[in-house]
């Protein structure tokens, strides 16, 4: 195998590694977008919704 092909093949494994990690991320995060989307539509709320409490710690 030449040096070139050695290249062209290691840069295109690397190419697809990236683009599958980068597919998995967006399908994810539309996975959790849609739970999240379902979990607001019955009633839960976040808890980073409400305004956080004052601790005293004086």
């Amino acid at each position: 195998m030449s040096h070139f092909a050695y290249v062209l093949i290691s840069y295109a494994a690397s190419a697809f590694v990236v683009l599958a990690l980068v597919a998995w991320v967006i399908i994810d995060q539309r996975a959790r977008k849609a739970e999240l989307a379902a979990l607001e539509s019955r009633g839960v709320r976040r808890r980073s919704d409400s305004a956080p409490a004052k601790a005293d710690h004086g």
